[in-house]
């Protein structure tokens, strides 16, 4: 299962409305961190898929959602369950990490 593309518009449903837990990475075209991180999101979301939702969020596209929420510097991601904020994390990791930190989050 691949990343999911969200906006603004459809962060409600695709995100706080979701059935599952949701990794929401907030990124941008121009964020070389962002870009690094972008392969480890992939793999993830597949060998995850069932379990946890990927979503992205490109904050220059979508500004209202990152403002709401926060996001100050990129990438930020943020695991949301049952529609609420339950782990962020503020720049990049090594794919390993991500998956530690997701595992701990869920």
């Amino acid at each position: 299962m691949a990343t999911k593309a969200v906006s603004d518009e459809s962060f409600e449903s695709d995100v706080l409305n979701a059935p599952g837990p949701v990794l929401v990475d907030f990124w941008a075209e121009w964020c070389g961190p962002c870009k690094q991180i972008a392969p480890a999101l992939e793999e993830i979301s597949d060998e995850m898929a069932g379990e946890l939702t990927i979503a992205k969020v490109n904050i220059d596209d979508h500004p209202m959602t990152p403002g709401k929420y926060g996001v100050r510097g990129i990438p930020t991601m943020m695991i949301f369950k049952d529609g609420q904020v339950v782990s962020t994390k503020i720049g990049a990791m090594a794919k390993g990490k991500i998956s530690e930190w997701v595992k701990e989050s869920l």
